[in-house]
């Protein structure tokens, strides 16, 4: 289980800082495949959307243990390996969450490379998690998964790293 939003940092950050100024968010997402292929996603507790495990980064962790903790945190499995293959720094998108507080996210993109583990479909960030054909997406996907897979397929094709 990880910590309330009370007791995060960006929590803690939004606290002092107040509902209305614009705070900026690191983190991390992943793409998790299994064996045939299939992405796992989410479907987060707060929007509904269906997403791919990810989340801000904590005081002292670096991005690539935010990423394994993500994993953990929204689908239960344990990422062993991660490879980044995207730096998203999303300048002109300021994200607002369900509570109305802006944030410009900067965010690592990895690909999982090894995991073990069962899927929780439910935990305290999601909803459900479900493997995914990448063909077959649910309605809802958020945009920054299809940008993910474009991403990581060019960087499987030609080492391509995805930076904005």
């Amino acid at each position: 289980m990880g910590l309330s939003w009370e007791e995060s940092y960006l929590g803690g950050l939004r606290a002092l800082a107040g509902d209305d100024r614009v705070l900026i968010s690191v983190g991390a997402h992943s793409i998790v495949r299994d064996d045939r292929g299939r992405i796992l996603l989410i479907q987060r507790s707060d929007d509904l959307t269906w997403a791919l495990p990810g989340g801000s980064t904590e005081l002292g962790e670096t991005l690539r243990d935010c990423a394994i903790r993500e994993v953990q945190e929204e689908a239960g499995l344990i990422a062993h390996a991660v490879t980044p293959f995207g730096l998203y720094t999303h300048a002109r998108d300021l994200n607002r969450n369900m509570f109305g507080h802006v944030y410009h996210s900067i965010a690592l993109m990895c690909r999982v490379d090894s995991f073990e583990g069962t899927v929780q479909r439910v935990t305290d960030e999601s909803v459900d998690a479900v493997w995914f054909d990448v063909d077959a997406l649910p309605e809802g996907a958020g945009t920054l998964v299809r940008r993910g897979l474009s991403d990581l397929a060019a960087y499987e094709k030609d080492g391509t790293f995805a930076l904005d």
